[in-house]
């Protein structure tokens, strides 16, 4: 299963809200190639680490796609452009940010790719969207499950769930 994490705290020009820009991103996934076949429902977090900067909408979504793993990134990476993204600063604000979780059971380190992304196991607004999409994941470096891998999340994360989990 692959696994694409999506989040926005600042919203587009084209798509307002950052909630809105979330779906757009995902929608203009399958111009590239790129089937989501499930995803969770939105959260809202609280920046990590924390600081002033806007609260984040944030969600996962199971995809298909026949791109290998790192043209599968170049792509999430090309649709953030499209959408405005700068990378000026570390864990800065965002119109978008799409972050490829895992790839099968595959891990890989590769300059600039890393497989499963290497904080997805200490990020609640990843883990927790993450479990709805693919509750039975594991993680390919340490065996653990998810809900193993929940319980022993850093204390003081602030993940809510926006609304109903989609159909």
């Amino acid at each position: 299963m692959i696994l694409i994490g999506i989040g926005a705290n600042l919203p587009t020009v084209r798509y307002g809200p950052p909630r809105a820009g979330c779906e757009a991103a995902l929608a203009e996934l399958g111009a590239c190639g790129v089937r989501v076949i499930r995803r969770s429902r939105w959260y809202e977090s609280a920046p990590v680490p924390l600081s002033d900067q806007p609260w984040f909408v944030n969600g996962v979504a199971a995809v298909e796609t026949a791109r290998a793993p790192r043209a599968l990134l170049e792509a999430l990476q090309a649709v953030e452009v499209r959408f405005g993204r700068v990378r000026a600063e570390a864990n800065g604000p965002r119109v978008i940010d799409l972050d490829l979780l895992a790839y099968d059971d595959r891990v890989i380190e590769e300059q600039g790719l890393s497989v499963p992304h290497p904080r997805l196991a200490s990020r609640a607004f990843v883990l927790l969207p993450m479990r709805e999409v693919a509750p039975l994941w594991r993680d390919p470096r340490s065996g653990r499950s998810l809900d193993e891998l929940i319980a022993d999340l850093p204390a003081g994360q602030v993940v809510r769930p926006l609304g109903e989990e989609p159909a």
